[in-house]
C-alpha cells in the first residue's frame, strides 16, 4: 500500500519516548514507530467495537434463531 506523508503535532514527552524506542533499535525511525502505534490502536478499537456489538445481542434470541434455521434445513438434507 502506498504511504502518504502527513504532518502531526505531538507532545514533547511523548516524542522523547518515541525517540528512545528508535534509539534502542525497536523501530527504524519515528515514522515507523508512530505508524505501528496508530495501527495497533485502530485494531484495538475495532475489537472493542465488535465486543460492544456482541454484548448487545440477546443470547436466547440468537440461539432460537440458529435452531430455527437448522430445523428448516434438516428437512432438506438427503438421507444416507
Amino acid at each position: 500500500m502506498p504511504a502518504a506523508k502527513i504532518a502531526i503535532t505531538i507532545d514533547a514527552d511523548l516524542l522523547k519516548q518515541v525517540d528512545l524506542l528508535v534509539k534502542s533499535d525497536l523501530f527504524p525511525n519515528r515514522s515507523k514507530a508512530i505508524q505501528e502505534a496508530v495501527s495497533d490502536k485502530l485494531k484495538r478499537l475495532k475489537k472493542t467495537r465488535l465486543a460492544q456489538e456482541c454484548a448487545n445481542l440477546d443470547p436466547d434470541f440468537e440461539q432460537n434463531l440458529a435452531e430455527e434455521g437448522l430445523s428448516m434445513e434438516i428437512e432438506e438434507w438427503p438421507t444416507y
